[in-house]
């Protein structure tokens, strides 16, 4: 018997992977997942889809209620290359625990990827940032909002106090970094701030968040991250600017619109990159190993 057995996260975890492998059949598991964010649920068009599974079909998985959120897994290739995708998120702020917004990260890791790409929507909260631009995440800070770990470690699953020092992978940075290169795309870095939302900050939040180092926030992605850095997985992020913060120059009163707006105007050269990317990312060079942490 499992050692985490009557702990509830971890029976529902494995309960939830159980009825996914089911639909799955004897499919061979991909290396890789990435997760679309807010307006980038039309990347999924670009996929050759060989199964579809709705997160309304996984007895006592989290359904998304964002707009702009299908909601289900999508296993088959992009680009030929083998991939599965989440074709939407849960956050923090529809109402769930947060043991909930992080298991379908905790499902993917049980069914065997061993590389995470997460994308988000983000305001920019850097002066030289522009909305359209895309941001590749180097690190990320998550004090405003409660850890996914917080709870009886699952042993199984990771260590009790896992480092941080570099949630996001620099092979998995460089190889986007090359990827922007050979596709002629901006490709902007910086630090990635994950509040609880669904409000809007203020411009004085803002300030307060720019002055601790923030170049973006967003209301998802860091604890997924801490989620998949705690299973051993390699972690990529890239978060597509659709706004400045607000009271920033230029700024006007935010709305939701305009995030999804964003999003699907550059919906086309995200997918392109991340398509590059992914091919690299998989390639006999980077066979994604999950990384050994230290105790």
């Amino acid at each position: 018997m499992a050692e985490s057995s009557g702990n509830p996260v971890y029976e529902k975890v494995e309960r939830c992977v159980a009825a996914v492998q089911a639909r799955l059949g004897e499919a061979t598991m991909p290396k890789i997942a990435l997760v679309l964010g807010s307006g980038l649920g039309p990347m999924a068009e670009q996929m050759d889809v060989t199964c579809a599974v709705p997160y309304t079909d996984i007895g006592d998985f989290p359904v998304s209620t964002a707009p702009g959120h299908a909601g289900r897994y999508l296993f088959g290739s992009l680009a030929g290359t083998p991939l599965v995708m989440m074709q939407g998120r849960v956050h923090y702020y529809e109402g769930y625990a947060m043991s909930d917004v992080v298991l379908p990260v905790r499902v993917l890791a049980r069914l065997g990827i061993g590389t995470l790409v997460l994308t988000n929507a983000a305001g920019g909260l850097n002066p030289d940032f522009t909305p359209g631009d895309l941001m590749l995440i180097t690190d990320q800070i998550t004090s405003f909002v409660p850890s996914p770990l917080i709870g009886a470690n699952i042993d199984e699953y990771g260590l009790r106090f896992p480092d941080q020092t570099q949630v996001y992978d620099q092979g998995l940075q460089d190889t986007l970094m090359a990827a922007a290169r050979s596709c002629n795309t901006p490709l902007r870095q910086g630090v990635y701030m994950q509040l609880t939302g669904p409000q809007f900050e203020t411009p004085a939040e803002i300030g307060m968040y720019r002055s601790l180092g923030a170049d973006a926030v967003g209301m998802s992605t860091a604890v997924e991250a801490v989620t998949a850095r705690h299973m051993g997985l390699r972690v990529a992020g890239v978060s597509c600017i659709t706004n400045l913060g607000a009271g920033m120059p230029g700024q006007a009163r935010l709305d939701s619109s305009e995030v999804d707006e964003m999003g699907k105007r550059v919906s086309a050269q995200f997918g392109a990159l991340l398509c590059v990317a992914i091919q690299q990312m998989v390639a006999p060079s980077n066979w994604n190993v999950p990384t050994p942490q230290e105790g």
